[in-house]
């Protein structure tokens, strides 16, 4: 069983759900779940310099750049040298995946495969009511009457980047930046794909592949 601090990237697309499977790998394991999207959602909160930078983009449905992702990551990563950790959704592009490279060598990257389609109609699920910016969601938190806001009883919409053109073409984005990062890391004989939309089904794989990197906590369920 390995000793030293264990390094460990989760790669999975727009659309893919809350992160169910990284929440789990840290609680069985002891690993700080570094999520970019919780890190770029909080400094937009507190209006920080790289937060303002970062919804720019993110209101036009785009990509956040490679120079603010990793300003951003490599900040927080410094102040966890002394711990394990895993990489939720970063690196997405060859770029960062260099810069990550400069600071630590990775143990375990780990790639979720979903069908297209079921990403498109995750992401093209939300609706709001613009004068309030109520959000709904068709799955999670829909209207009472279809299109329409419960309380103000006014027509609802779809921003620009929720429709599914834009979620289409934001997804080929990813696919394309992503894909020379997961073939750099499977070159590295460190990258295990999992294909699948239902995590009790692929949960019991990835823990017996962390498994074998680190220990688990005895009194914890595992599956």
């Amino acid at each position: 069983m390995a000793s030293k601090l264990l390094r460990a990237v989760i790669l999975r697309p727009p659309g893919s759900g809350k992160g169910t499977v990284c929440q789990m790998i840290a609680q069985n394991f002891i690993l700080q779940h570094l999520s970019s999207g919780h890190f770029l959602r909080e400094n937009i909160k507190a209006n920080t310099e790289v937060g303002g930078m970062a919804k720019k983009y993110l209101e036009r449905g785009l990509l956040v750049p490679d120079h603010v992702i990793t300003r951003l990551m490599l900040s927080e990563l410094e102040s966890r040298s002394g711990q394990h950790w895993l990489l939720d959704s970063f690196p997405r592009t060859l770029v960062q995946a260099e810069a990550l490279d400069k600071i630590c060598d990775l143990d375990l990257v780990i790639t979720l495969n979903i069908p297209f389609e079921t990403l498109k109609d995750q992401l093209s699920r939300p609706w709001i009511h613009p004068p309030s910016r109520r959000v709904y969601n068709m799955d999670f938190n829909p209207p009472h009457v279809h299109g329409i806001d419960d309380i103000m009883g006014e027509a609802l919409i779809q921003q620009q980047k929720d429709k599914l053109e834009a979620v289409a073409a934001q997804l080929r984005r990813y696919k394309d930046a992503a894909k020379p990062v997961i073939e750099l890391y499977k070159s590295r004989g460190v990258l295990h794909q999992f294909s699948g939309t239902e995590t009790n089904k692929i949960w019991p794989y990835v823990y017996t592949l962390f498994s074998n990197k680190i220990t688990p906590i005895k009194c914890r369920q595992a599956f």
